[in-house]
């Protein structure tokens, strides 16, 4: 009981000298200990690097979860050490309400075979979704959030016990100084000889008593003060290491960021392949596309919403621009045949790839027929003397 009374005594007084130190300091009233330039630019590298790290993974846990209230579930879970549960993506959500409202509707009508086949890619976007997600969490959210929770707090224990050694040592240095101050004024007054023929030659006494105290403090304090350089320096050392160990960081975390921007990269052409996929599904089904040239169907108006989803543009594959043997066709020596053409009016603007390609503008009205051979997403398509290669789905069959 008494050795812990000694140490809790022993602490008040260590924390009460580092108090007075650090009030001082900020009043100007005591001296600082400087750290050298490339310290301090250490520190400002490493505070730098862990405030854009917080903010890099903060948005990029808004990238991945944009719902708040998920992601606060999510970070309860993980605090509480439990498994977060499975969670439906938007886009799988969509795919579900799709598919049952397809099921009430009519599986078998063109709008609900529409349904189906969107909802079936939605639910591939969002497992592609989620795969992205899963990928990027384990890739690059935890090794930035490994480092906030292991290697900065290292940091910032070993500078707050930096500072601490620092407040020491200036006290120390300022403890020494006055002792110095003080046995230099004793010594001063107990070089004066006495006169004893005075009533009160203790006065000399005093003096030479106090000049002795004083020395033997000035002794203290210089001990005292090697033991807090030696700690300090010390301290200095480990720290300094610690903040030159952020290079290293820096290196994981940019490769961490390569492996981020290969799942995006990855995610997003899923994403595009996928669509691409299901405006080709879309284009083919019987009385919904517009370029089919016996329509299963009675053709529907230009206003009808099915006829507007159906002729939704669509970048042209590599692989569909031109089959096989077509490339040495010169539309402009091919003669339209004698029946089969038929006028079309164009839904967007269409720039032209190649020389083979027709410029199309919006709402203008051009002959379009086929060749024998040629790709069905694309027609021949004529307008005054100029002839060229369109695609189906920028058009609108009028007759």
């Amino acid at each position: 009981m008494d050795f812990n009374m000694k140490k809790l005594a022993s602490d008040a007084g260590i924390f009460f000298t580092r108090a007075v130190q650090f009030t001082e300091e900020k009043f100007g009233q005591a001296e600082k200990t400087e750290l050298d330039a490339h310290f301090e630019n250490l520190l400002a590298r490493a505070d730098s690097t862990k405030n854009w790290t917080e903010k890099i993974l903060r948005q990029t846990e808004v990238l991945l979860q944009p719902n708040p209230s998920a992601r606060v579930e999510e970070f309860l879970y993980e605090k509480l050490d439990r498994k977060v549960p499975s969670r439906v993506t938007n886009g799988e959500l969509l795919a579900q309400y799709m598919a049952e409202a397809a099921s009430e509707l009519g599986p078998t009508t063109p709008y609900g075979k529409t349904l189906i086949k969107v909802a079936e890619a939605e639910k591939r976007l969002g497992a592609a979704e989620r795969d992205f997600i899963h990928t990027a969490s384990i890739n690059f959210l935890t090794p930035l959030r490994n480092f906030l929770e292991g290697d900065w707090k290292t940091i910032s224990k070993e500078r707050r016990l930096l500072q601490n050694r620092r407040l020491d040592l200036d006290a120390c240095k300022a403890r020494l100084k006055k002792a110095k101050a003080a046995e230099a004024k004793a010594t001063c007054e107990g070089d004066t000889v006495p006169d004893f023929q005075e009533t009160r030659p203790r006065n000399y006494i005093l003096s030479a008593s106090a000049s002795a105290l004083w020395n033997d403090e000035v002794d203290k304090s210089e001990q005292e003060l090697r033991v807090a350089q030696t700690e300090f320096d010390r301290q200095a050392e480990v720290t300094r290491l610690l903040l030159e160990g952020i290079s290293s960081t820096h290196v994981n975390h940019l490769r961490c960021l390569h492996e981020f921007v290969e799942s995006q990269t990855t995610y997003y052409a899923q994403c595009y392949r996928h669509m691409l996929d299901l405006q080709k599904q879309l284009g083919r089904f019987p009385g919904t596309f517009v370029g089919t040239t016996e329509p299963a169907s009675p053709p529907l108006s230009s206003t009808s919403p099915t006829t507007t989803a159906a002729t939704m543009p669509m970048e042209p594959s590599v692989a569909g621009l031109a089959p096989p043997g077509e490339a040495s066709l010169c539309l402009e020596e091919v003669a339209p045949p004698a029946s089969g053409t038929r006028k079309a009016r164009v839904l967007y603007d269409y720039e032209a790839a190649d020389s083979s390609e027709l410029a199309l503008l919006a709402d203008e009205l051009i002959t379009v027929y086929s060749l024998p051979g040629m790709d069905p997403d694309w027609l021949v398509g004529e307008r005054g003397n100029k002839k060229g290669k369109v695609p189906v789905t920028y058009l609108e069959l009028l007759s």
